[in-house]
């Protein structure tokens, strides 16, 4: 009898039979996971861009201002 935790072992997997209500369920659960996911990501993304805007607008924005370098 051979090991089932061998790694060599192959498992094809030819159908999944879900129905439509339950698929519809997990799609629902799967976008309102991603809406905390996008806030999180939107507002480390606005950090970084303050960071940026505050050390590189600085520099762009003096000389456009009449400002001296």
């Amino acid at each position: 009898m051979s090991d089932p935790t061998d790694p060599g072992r192959r498992v094809t997997l030819t159908d999944i039979d879900i129905p439509f209500t339950r698929l519809i369920l997990i799609f629902i659960k799967f976008g309102l996971a991603a809406i905390p996911a996008a806030i999180i990501l939107s507002i480390i993304m606005g950090v970084v861009m303050a960071v940026l805007g505050g050390i590189f607008g600085g520099m762009y924005g003096a000389g456009m201002m009449g400002g001296r370098f």
